[in-house]
């Protein structure tokens, strides 16, 4: 792996982004926001399974007027989705929200983008250019690749936002083709300072989309490029925000839950694995702790994936074992096994 690329930091409420600080996990809520109860449901919902930055659509002045009471009941940073009328970002700034998200395809003008900035700089407010594949400015140049292009509307933002005497800037350069966002923010990483806000945008379903994140995402964590991550799901953001640590988890970048070892099965299983590696799995939902933990079903590797874990299990035709830290401490029949390894692991 790359070493991690070392940006200019930033702080969006309590969490510092870039200059080496943990890669934040990001989500968006899909609530409308001018339902101030169901907005403040959903967050809590995605506080509590690990959400550490939220961003909510702003898309008229009722939802600018949400934000206030919205801020006042969650615990993690707020950040304004802004997009055409560059007065929605004032009335957000107004209401202390933690962060604003502009669209230079849509907020461009410099006379808005300078009083924007200014009201900004005066609460301390990052900015973060978010610029999308498909709502690029018109006057972008043809003949450059969307990659390009992506970069090049970037740029001309960061340099507007710092002749403003602004540098509270974060980035993000999106797109639905992988090959397309890893090269723009290959090239935006080596020419600006600014943290980056890595995603594949509009990726679908979590069938292909978690498939198409986890392929963007990994790529440039893996190259060192990335301060902040949202997998973006057709699916509710709770999905967002388990797919997310699972990508750190992945590349050893971060972990704040279970980590699941489970065989795929094959014909040397004398017991339903992928129903037991199911049913583990879905217990260690409820669990916020970085254990490792092993389901395996044959005597191949399974005895030796399940010492490696912290607690595991090695399962054999009626009979299996359970280890701890590599130890062996029990013998269990087949009914007990989901149990067993459960109580193992609440009292680990």
């Amino acid at each position: 792996m790359n070493p991690r690329r070392i940006s200019k930091p930033i702080q969006i409420g309590d969490v510092i982004v870039g200059s080496g600080n943990p890669i934040a996990v990001q989500s968006m809520a899909k609530t409308d926001t001018r339902d101030v109860v169901s907005t403040i449901a959903q967050i809590r919902e995605l506080e509590a399974c690990g959400c550490e930055i939220i961003r909510v659509a702003v898309p008229d002045a009722e939802a600018a007027q949400a934000l206030l009471a919205i801020k006042r009941a969650i615990n993690i940073p707020l950040i304004a989705d802004i997009h055409f009328d560059y007065r929605l970002a004032l009335t957000a700034i107004s209401a202390d929200v933690d962060g604003l998200r502009l669209n230079p395809g849509n907020i461009s003008e410099p006379e808005k983008i300078k009083v924007l900035a200014k009201a900004a700089k005066e609460k301390n407010i990052p900015i973060r250019i978010g610029v999308n594949a498909g709502s690029l400015p018109k006057d972008s140049n043809p003949e450059f690749t969307v990659a390009q292009q992506m970069v090049e509307t970037a740029l001309k933002q960061i340099h507007l936002l710092e002749s403003f005497d602004f540098d509270l800037i974060k980035i993000s350069l999106k797109a639905f083709d992988v090959p397309t966002t890893i090269s723009a923010y290959q090239d935006i990483a080596r020419k600006t300072p600014y943290p980056l806000h890595i995603g594949i945008t509009e990726a679908g379903t979590p069938r292909t989309g978690i498939i198409r994140s986890t392929v963007g995402i990994s790529t440039l964590l893996y190259l060192g490029i990335g301060d902040t991550i949202r997998v973006s799901l057709t699916a509710h953001p709770r999905e967002e925000v388990i797919a997310a640590y699972e990508i750190l988890k992945s590349l050893n970048l971060r972990s704040r839950d279970p980590i699941l070892v489970s065989c795929p099965s094959c014909g040397r299983a004398e017991v339903d694995i992928i129903k037991l590696a199911k049913q583990t799995e879905e217990q260690l939902i409820k669990i916020n702790k970085p254990i490792r933990v092993a389901v395996m079903g044959c005597v191949v590797n399974g005895p030796g994936e399940a010492k490696d874990a912290d607690i595991g299990i090695a399962c054999g035709k009626g009979k299996a074992v359970l280890f701890k830290k590599g130890k062996k401490i029990a013998l269990i029949e087949e009914k007990d096994y989901l149990a067993a390894l459960m109580r193992e692991i609440k009292r680990f």
